[in-house]
């Protein structure tokens, strides 16, 4: 039934996935990362954002191995990291989420005994967590939502945003659920009062893999590089979807220019004609900094999109929200890809190379698209033209390919 249902939603979207690839492909190509112009590149000069500061010091894509004699020095009980693995789940999630905690257990957090934390817009059932506690001798927490941060605001009007969902030709476009759970994901999650303590939070979700033993602590690497944003998959995103949410952001980034970081990594997100490229992170995974989510500049940044009501009148996901706030106010050293993780969302998987032969992941690499991709390569030639501009070697030098916007059928909410 599951599969049925995602090949007809595949072949319904399959021209609009097609374009966008065509679209991104176009646009992007496999062309060495230089400083390009924004329509409003004055607000970026302004700032002083195009000039990289001299002799900056700041961490490489580091290895499995420099990850993990890193980590040799600092023994688990020692560490005092306050974070927690989060998910937005409803009941009927229980066996994919079981799955997930399962892996997350086995290769990582028995060692660690991070808590996890799941919040749901009705209360969990005995059987939900039961089925959970039943898999971790870490703390388990559960919440609810309040109506504030789950619901179609009063400024968005109801006969537009009818017509909206009526009319779109975009997955999850006539939902009300995948809508609200886009805007909670972008603007209140971070401040649930589960989490209100937390200094990071990892994005967890159900019927998700995790193919590698984690010789080290990504919460503890991140905290000692000064890291505020991790990500491992990078895509376009459903054109469609967004349209105007790049007008709207360059229309806050003009009254607020103080906001851009001057090392960020705008350039990622645009081509050469300054036009939105659409590229993203994949937010489904994601370890954050949550100091970066409850700053100024991104509470005024939501606040600015949420306003402007394209949650609801398009359909604005949480991914593209995080990403381009993370690269317009976070400095490049600041946004780590966490290509050692072997992960698998429904239907992308990423997988570091040699995989099938070597090291502790166990993944098929030649199925793993994404690490070539055009957004994944195109965020590691900006940053290394950010904090490196006299750098000789390439920071991609295999063939680039376009990763398609892929339908997202995982839990309920969607």
């Amino acid at each position: 039934m599951v599969m049925a249902t995602y090949r007809r939603l595949v072949w319904r979207h399959l021209p609009v996935m097609l374009a966008g690839v065509l679209a991104g492909y176009i646009v992007g190509c496999n062309k060495p990362a230089v400083r390009r112009t924004l329509s409003l590149q004055h607000i970026f000069a302004s700032t002083g954002c195009t000039d990289t500061a001299a002799g900056e010091q700041t961490v490489a894509e580091q290895t499995v191995a420099e990850h993990a004699a890193a980590a040799a020095s600092h023994p688990a009980e020692n560490r005092a990291i306050n974070a927690a693995l989060v998910a937005l789940v409803r009941n009927s999630d229980l066996f994919g989420l079981r799955k997930t905690i399962r892996q997350i257990e086995d290769r990582f957090n028995a060692r660690h005994n991070y808590p996890y934390i799941f919040v749901n817009d009705v209360e969990f059932t005995d059987e939900f967590k039961h089925g959970v506690r039943d898999l971790t001798r870490a703390q388990v927490h559960f919440g609810t939502l309040d109506n504030d941060s789950w619901k179609v605001p009063e400024w968005i009007d109801p006969e537009q945003y009818a017509l909206v969902k009526k009319t779109a030709q975009y997955p999850h476009g006539e939902k009300d659920s995948y809508r609200k759970m886009c805007r909670f994901q972008s603007g209140y999650l971070h401040h649930h009062p589960l989490l209100r303590n937390l200094d990071y939070y990892w994005r967890i979700e159900p019927d998700v893999e995790y193919y590698c033993d984690m010789g080290y602590d990504p919460f503890v690497f991140m905290k000692e590089h000064g890291i505020k944003y991790g990500w491992n998959i990078a895509m376009t995103e459903f054109m469609a979807t967004v349209p105007t949410l790049w007008n709207t952001t360059v229309q806050f980034v003009s009254e607020h220019p103080e906001f851009i970081a001057h090392d960020s990594l705008w350039q990622w997100m645009v081509d050469e004609q300054g036009r939105y490229n659409g590229c993203h992170f994949w937010s489904n995974f994601e370890i954050v900094d949550l100091s970066f989510y409850r700053s100024k500049e991104y509470q005024m940044f939501f606040e600015h999109l949420d306003k402007a009501g394209g949650f609801f009148y398009e359909r604005w996901g949480d991914a593209p929200v995080h990403s381009i706030a993370a690269s317009l106010f976070l400095n490049a050293s600041q946004v780590h890809y966490f290509s050692d993780i072997g992960y698998f969302h429904p239907s992308v998987l990423t997988c570091p190379s040699n995989a099938r032969t070597r090291g502790s992941c166990v993944c098929d690499s030649s199925k793993s698209f994404v690490q070539n991709g055009l957004c994944t390569t195109r965020f590691l030639q900006v940053k290394q033209a950010v904090i490196s501009p006299n750098a000789t070697a390439p920071a991609v030098s295999e063939p680039v390919y376009f990763a398609q916007p892929t339908i997202r059928t995982v839990h309920s909410y969607e």
